[in-house]
């Protein structure tokens, strides 16, 4: 958090040297090659960012709160880490909130959601029932700043025009577009994200059989890697990133990928023939020539049941936000498999966080 605050331009190749460093210590018990090393932009990398409102009589402002000091909040006056995008957006939209009251009027939080392509969702989260007054307010200022703008309270949410972006992100020579939810999962640094997807394109390769993505999201690798295997399989949980993944291959002119709304552990279970799924009524599972998995799971990583699963696969892709969780994992998947390829990409410059990618290949002796 506080280095999102104190941000250093001009040290960040020396702190991402000392990050990689620790990373490399905490796989030292694994035979893993030498990691490719991504590095991000210093500055404006960062496409989502969100801020509590603190009013003081007639003004307010944007403000973080330090964990160890969770009551006191730290004016932001100007956040470099924000895309460009959000950072000329923040002053402007201050101004227009301190002059109408039917906009400040208890509210509570701010959250921007910007892109590469330029659209810009802002969301308005308010201790108070919105009303229409409200409603012609925000309105106006969507107009005046060409933003798409949402209100919401408890129980209540309005959506002025739609509530989601819509991203182009440039892979490969090639431009693939998402419709990116208020609410729904985005990778939050999307210049590095081009470079994730574009290395997994790079290390699988084209292939004629089939791929299984697990974690899919929104689509995000799904989409451009759809163009590398014969049919792509993917599974995701929640509703809205399911949803917005089925818009995105329709964008995309993409017909070759079956969408399961699934958990991992679903999905394992039919795969074993333990269970059965309506949702997999239409979806033999047979006609698939599956060899290769992509999995991209939350922090918690994979479970038990999962890891089994994968390790069936002659390559696996490991997108990883954990180090701690994907060391762990490998400890099992390298009975099984070696790996070939080893990244890590700079997410989140200035934090300890480090996002990780793994190519495992099935080991000869098996």
């Amino acid at each position: 958090f506080m280095s999102h605050l104190s941000i250093s331009p001009e040290n960040y190749s020396t702190l991402l040297e000392q990050k990689v460093a620790r990373c490399r210590e905490r796989f030292n018990s694994l035979s893993l090659p030498d990691p490719q090393v991504i590095a991000s932009a210093p500055e404006h990398y960062r496409m989502r960012a969100e801020f509590r409102i603190w009013h003081e009589g007639d003004d307010l402002y944007y403000a973080m709160f330090d964990p160890a000091d969770p009551k006191t909040p730290l004016r932001v006056d100007d956040f470099p880490v924000a895309s460009l995008a959000i950072c000329e957006l923040m002053p402007r939209l201050r101004d227009a909130l301190i002059a109408e009251h039917s906009l400040r009027h208890r509210l509570f939080q701010v959250e921007f959601l910007s892109t590469l392509s330029g659209e810009m969702l802002v969301t308005l989260v308010y201790h108070r029932r919105l009303d229409d007054s409200w409603q012609a307010a925000a309105e106006l200022l969507s107009e005046q700043l060409n933003i798409q703008v949402i209100g919401r309270s408890r129980k209540q949410k309005c959506v002025l025009g739609r509530d989601y972006v819509n991203e182009v992100l440039p892979i490969n020579g090639r431009e693939f577009h998402y419709r990116q939810y208020e609410g729904g999962f985005t990778q939050p640094n999307a210049n590095i994200n081009c470079q994730m997807i574009e290395w997994a394109l790079e290390k699988l390769g084209p292939s004629e059989q089939d791929l299984l993505e697990l974690y899919c999201g929104n689509g995000n690798f799904t989409a451009p890697l759809s163009r590398q295997f014969r049919r792509v399989l993917a599974t995701e949980i929640s509703k809205t990133s399911v949803k917005a993944a089925r818009e995105n291959f329709a964008a995309n002119g993409i017909d070759n990928v079956d969408i399961l709304r699934m958990s991992s552990e679903e999905f394992t279970s039919a795969l074993n023939g333990e269970r059965e799924f309506r949702r997999l009524a239409e979806v033999n599972l047979p006609d698939y020539a599956l060899n290769t998995v992509l999995v991209d799971p939350p922090r918690a990583g994979l479970d038990e049941g999962t890891r089994a699963l994968v390790s069936r696969f002659s390559r696996i892709a490991y997108i990883s936000c954990n180090p701690e969780t994907l060391s762990r994992d490998l400890q099992q998947l390298s009975r099984t498999h070696r790996a070939s390829h080893f990244a890590l990409f700079d997410q989140f410059p200035y934090t300890d966080h480090m996002e990780c990618g793994v190519i495992l290949e099935r080991s000869n002796a098996d």
